[in-house]
């Protein structure tokens, strides 16, 4: 049986007074009850206030944002909107309560969690309707690739064409060496198999035919992300949290929550607040390893920058 929500130097606060934009559900462990070490930003602080209002700037929204927000899916029993927020320790030493979180990514529901980089915005990889409320809720566009978060290479080779394995003509196996640094903040863009719902690289059901071609496969380093994972016995789809106006990532957990709560978002695991430091990009699909992106992953020797090839960066999720 859960202990009652309270939220880090806030004593008399609990799961039914917090709200951000709109209430918002947190469950949390005896240690966090212990824990003031992290105290909420001012702004949401004073959220529990009804009589306070946010500022303009937080409530204005966009004509455009505004038309792709979506419906949230977990509610109240009353049937108001709900957005279900879950303290974790970093470690993942408190797993169970992820078991509410994983009903509703089966059951369709769009959310954050962390991995051992950035906060990522994730659904299940077999839900068509999550991957295109995905897309609405993070404004992407339809030409956008998305990438998969997975459990192990099995997942991998379920999506992908998989690794490059060397051969009899002096090519390298790569599939080796990527073994030695998985699970790792690195992005393998590879070649996608027939199993890739279509909504990982086009957007909607009613645009011009786009074949299959490429996608971003990780294997996070991270507790929680794997046994998210490991619960739902399958991979995710993915995409990186950012501002919704600038290019920069978003690291903690409460501001996000607060931010894409207006957005129909489902959930957020807090698992501490991240580093600005995204997963390494590598493009697996030409005849040598290309670093299109360097981020956390180190570059390891049998990997090339792009500038090395002459090519140009390109912009992966």
């Amino acid at each position: 049986m859960s202990l009652p929500a309270t939220i880090p130097n806030r004593p008399c606060a609990t799961a039914t007074s917090l709200s951000f934009c709109r209430s918002i559900t947190t469950t949390t462990t005896a240690s966090n009850l212990q824990d003031a070490s992290r105290p909420l930003p001012f702004h949401l602080v004073h959220y529990r206030c009804n009589s306070f209002n946010p500022p303009m700037a937080m409530k204005k929204r966009s004509p455009k944002r505004l038309k792709y927000s979506s419906q949230r899916l977990y509610k109240k029993d009353n049937g108001d909107d709900k957005l279900l927020y879950v303290e974790m320790d970093s470690s993942g030493s408190d797993t169970w309560k992820l078991d509410s979180v994983v009903d509703l990514i089966k059951a369709g529901g769009v959310g954050v969690i962390p991995t051992d980089t950035v906060y990522a915005i994730v659904c299940d990889v077999n839900s068509h309707s999550s991957i295109e409320r995905l897309r609405r809720i993070k404004d992407i566009e339809k030409t956008k690739p998305l990438s998969i978060l997975c459990h192990s290479l099995k997942d991998i080779d379920t999506y992908t064409m998989g690794f490059p394995r060397g051969n009899d003509h002096g090519q390298t196996n790569i599939f080796r060496a990527v073994k030695n640094c998985l699970p790792g903040p690195y992005t393998f863009i590879l070649p996608a198999s027939k199993a890739l719902p279509k909504q990982c690289i086009r957007h909607g059901s009613t645009t011009t035919f786009t074949t299959r071609k490429n996608v971003g496969v990780r294997i996070p380093d991270d507790s929680i992300c794997q046994a998210i994972l490991e619960k739902l016995k399958g991979p995710l789809i993915s995409t990186s949290v950012k501002w919704p106006t600038e290019d920069r990532w978003m690291i903690d957990p409460v501001v996000i929550a607060d931010i894409y709560d207006q957005e129909g978002l489902d959930f957020v695991i807090d698992g501490g607040i991240r580093a600005a430091d995204p997963s390494t990009v590598v493009d697996m699909t030409e005849n040598i390893p290309t670093i299109i992106r360097k981020g956390k992953g180190p570059k390891y020797h049998w990997m090339v920058s792009s500038d090395e090839e002459g090519s140009t960066d390109e912009e992966h999720q």
